[in-house]
């Protein structure tokens, strides 16, 4: 630890420590000061959206028998209808559905679009979706399972012309995409005013278009949801924000009630729908977890801005930037080469509470084109709202790190393997 490196008397290098160990004071004073200035502009937020979901719950009158296990169907499971009520109201759509059956905020998309879009259909992206997700929509009509299979054809828009956004969709246009986050992009998540002038004009131009979000590693970053200012329908993962560390698997969607319906039909069978899907495993996870979600956003957001900071003040190009608005909770770091990156993503697996043992080395993750290198040392496989950190091996090597159950378990990591970077350790 650094302690015991300046324990160390009387031998050569000890100038080299003494100038090591101010460097990271200094560094750390750096981190903290931002996460400070972050703090008193957030916390109002996060009081905001922990009474938002405490005013749901009690609405709804949550007691232990909410709580129970189903089987076989799962009819007349009622602790899941009342969840699912629940994220109805905290963000702001008709109906929503939690299952436990959905299995990745990628599964959650991918029954928003086959719900929504049929054969002719043409859908307008705004900016490039992520990686898995082009597996779903197809790069050829040969592609099996996709959207292009079936006839489905879409235009990717590039992020950040808005402007032009009249040139790429018309009266033909069935479905507005946009995604939240970063996803493996380089830039900053679209935050929710952003949102707001997209789908105006988006509206504007077709008043029957259909604005699809999605919401991954966005929920409770800011007050307002998509759904307040103008989206149809918003998806997302239960290992993500909106299952605050808890939630064992699961994914939402929330919206209109016919959008709904028709995912629904979608996950089980037309006319069967949201009447079967049992509980398996107890909703307590899944109710805790969202009670949770607000705190732990903001615990991770704190994270993020502390990762920020720190990496700039070692020269590294990261966004957001310490001070930017953040509408997710991922940091994007740019290493420049494929070593960084990977020494960087061990560094977070070997200071994580599961797994700390394990290397990490990159693979052919299923729905990536690229090997991807991942850490993720948390209590839940896969988990984004605990600490991991990912990149696909392809130029200009970003790394993007989320999550964080608490910031002075993301400060720890952060700080720990500053230290090795400065030899301190």
């Amino acid at each position: 630890m650094i302690v015991k490196s300046l324990e160390k008397s009387e031998k050569s290098g000890e100038f080299e420590e003494s100038q090591a160990f101010e460097k990271f004071q200094e560094i750390e004073k750096a981190g903290m000061a931002a996460v400070c200035s972050w703090t008193r502009r957030y916390e109002p937020t996060e009081f905001f959206n922990q009474a938002k979901v405490l005013r749901a719950f009690r609405a709804h009158r949550v007691n232990y028998q909410d709580f129970q296990i189903s089987s076989g169907y799962g009819m007349g499971d009622t602790g899941r209808d009342k969840l699912e009520s629940i994220y109805a109201e905290i963000f702001h759509g008709e109906d929503a559905l939690i299952r436990q059956q959905i299995v990745s905020g990628t599964h959650s998309i991918t029954l928003a679009l086959f719900a929504m879009l049929l054969p002719q259909d043409k859908m307008v992206l705004y900016g490039e979706p992520y990686d898995t997700l082009y597996k779903v929509l197809g790069r050829t009509e040969k592609d099996p399972g996709s959207l292009m299979e079936l006839g489905v054809t879409y235009e990717i828009h590039p992020f950040g012309e808005k402007e032009t956004i009249g040139d790429a969709i018309d009266e033909t246009t069935k479905v507005f995409y946009l995604q939240r986050s970063k996803g493996y992009s380089a830039r900053n998540a679209m935050t929710i005013r952003e949102m707001e002038e997209l789908i105006t004009a988006a509206k504007k131009i077709n008043p029957k278009i259909i604005v699809f979000v999605d919401n991954c590693y966005g929920e409770f970053c800011e007050e307002r949801e998509p759904l307040e200012v103008g989206a149809d329908l918003i998806a997302g993962s239960l290992i993500k924000n909106a299952g605050g560390a808890i939630a064992p698997s699961g994914g939402y969607l929330v919206g209109r009630a016919d959008l709904i319906e028709r995912a629904a039909y979608r996950l089980t069978a037309p006319g069967i729908g949201k009447e079967v899907g049992p509980s398996l495993i107890s909703n307590v996870s899944l109710y805790q977890g969202i009670f949770m979600a607000p705190h732990i956003v903001s615990e991770a957001l704190k994270g993020s801005v502390y990762l920020s900071a720190v990496m700039a003040a070692l020269g590294y190009d990261v966004l957001p930037k310490p001070n930017d608005p953040r509408s997710d909770i991922v940091e994007m770091i740019r290493f420049g080469a494929p070593e960084p990156l990977k020494a960087f993503c061990r560094g977070i697996q070997k200071y994580s509470p599961v797994d700390s043992h394990v290397l990490p080395e990159a693979w052919d993750m299923p729905g990536y084109e690229h090997q991807v290198i991942m850490a993720s040392g948390g209590f839940v496989e896969g988990s984004s709202i605990e600490l991991s950190a990912d990149g696909p091996l392809r130029e200009p090597y970003n790394c993007y790190v989320q999550g964080g159950i608490s910031f002075p378990y993301v400060k720890f990591v952060i700080d720990s393997i500053l230290q090795e970077e400065l030899q301190l350790k």
